[in-house]
């Protein structure tokens, strides 16, 4: 069974000039400073894809798209790379 996920709402005040600049309405520019907040902190390694995902109500492969289109790299390091050559490793030696 999943853990119950409790969503935090966060209140910002922004300068009429700069909320203007985000977006036409309240809801634009909560979104656009979401998205924003979702695609700093993957690249600063703070959040994993899926979590990207769940913040913006995306699955999997929508956040690897919206990630994409934002021109974000995948982090993808050496630790993903050797783990993955692991786990293929198994798959083939069970075969």
């Amino acid at each position: 069974m999943k853990a119950k996920e409790y969503m935090v709402e966060v209140n910002i005040k922004l300068p009429d000039e700069v909320a203007h600049a985000l977006g036409d309405t309240a809801e634009a520019v909560a979104r656009r400073i979401l998205e924003n907040a979702a695609i700093e902190s993957y690249r600063a390694g703070r959040l994993s894809q899926r979590q990207v995902g769940d913040m913006l109500g995306y699955d999997f492969w929508q956040a690897e798209r919206f990630l994409a289109d934002n021109h974000v790299a995948v982090n993808y390091g050496s630790a993903d790379l050797e783990a993955d050559e692991a786990a293929l490793s198994k798959i083939a030696e069970s075969q």
